[in-house]
C-alpha cells in the first residue's frame, strides 16, 4: 500500500509540449504552479458503474472531495503507463489491464498537470489506504451526472473536467 505523500517527492517539470526541462519537489512544483504530469484512472464494474474515491481530509489538494477511481502524479523519471499501474495498485490494490483513453494538456482545470486518462473494468474488490482515501463508491453514470450538476463543489475540478470529456466522448 501507499505511503503518505511527501512534499519532497521529486517530479519532472515539463514545458508546454510535455518535454522534461528539469526536476523539482512536489511542494515547489505546486507552490510555483509549474507544469508537471499526472494520471487518472476510471475503474468501471461489469454493469458500467464508475468507482469514485473520496479523497482523505488530510490531503493537501482537494481534501474530502470525490474524484477519479485512482489518480496521482508521475514521479521523476517515470512514464505515464508505469505511474498508472503503480497508482492503481497503491490506491485500490488492483492489478488489472488499463486502456489509455486520452492525453490532456496542462491547464487550469488540471492544476497545471499534463494528464493521461486510463480506463479499467473489473469486479474485483478494492482495498484502500485510509491515509489517502476516506471512502469509495460505485455510481451509475446517470446518477453521477445528476450529482455533479446538483453539487459540483463536492467533486475535484480535474475529475469534473475529465468526466465531462468522457461523457461527451462516450455517451
Amino acid at each position: 500500500m501507499t505511503q503518505a505523500q511527501s512534499p519532497d517527492e521529486l517530479f519532472d517539470v515539463v514545458d508546454e509540449n510535455d518535454q522534461v526541462t528539469g526536476q523539482n519537489t512536489r511542494s515547489e512544483v505546486h507552490r510555483l504552479g509549474l507544469l508537471h504530469r499526472a494520471i487518472h484512472i476510471f475503474v468501471f464494474d461489469s454493469v458500467g458503474r464508475l468507482l469514485l474515491q473520496k479523497r482523505s481530509a488530510a490531503k493537501d489538494e482537494f481534501p474530502s472531495m470525490w474524484t477519479s477511481s485512482a489518480s496521482g502524479h508521475v514521479d521523476a523519471g517515470e512514464d505515464y503507463d508505469n505511474a498508472a499501474a503503480r497508482e492503481l495498485t497503491e490506491e485500490l490494490d488492483l492489478n488489472v489491464p488499463l486502456r489509455k483513453l486520452q492525453k490532456f494538456s496542462a491547464c487550469d482545470q488540471t492544476a497545471n498537470e499534463f494528464v493521461v486518462l486510463y480506463q479499467a473494468t473489473t469486479d474485483e474488490p478494492v482495498t484502500f489506504p485510509a491515509v489517502e482515501i476516506d471512502a469509495v463508491e460505485s455510481v451509475e453514470m446517470n446518477s453521477l451526472v445528476n450529482r455533479i450538476a446538483t453539487d459540483p463543489d463536492r467533486f475535484a475540478p480535474s475529475f469534473r473536467y475529465l468526466f465531462d470529456w468522457y461523457i461527451a466522448s462516450f455517451s
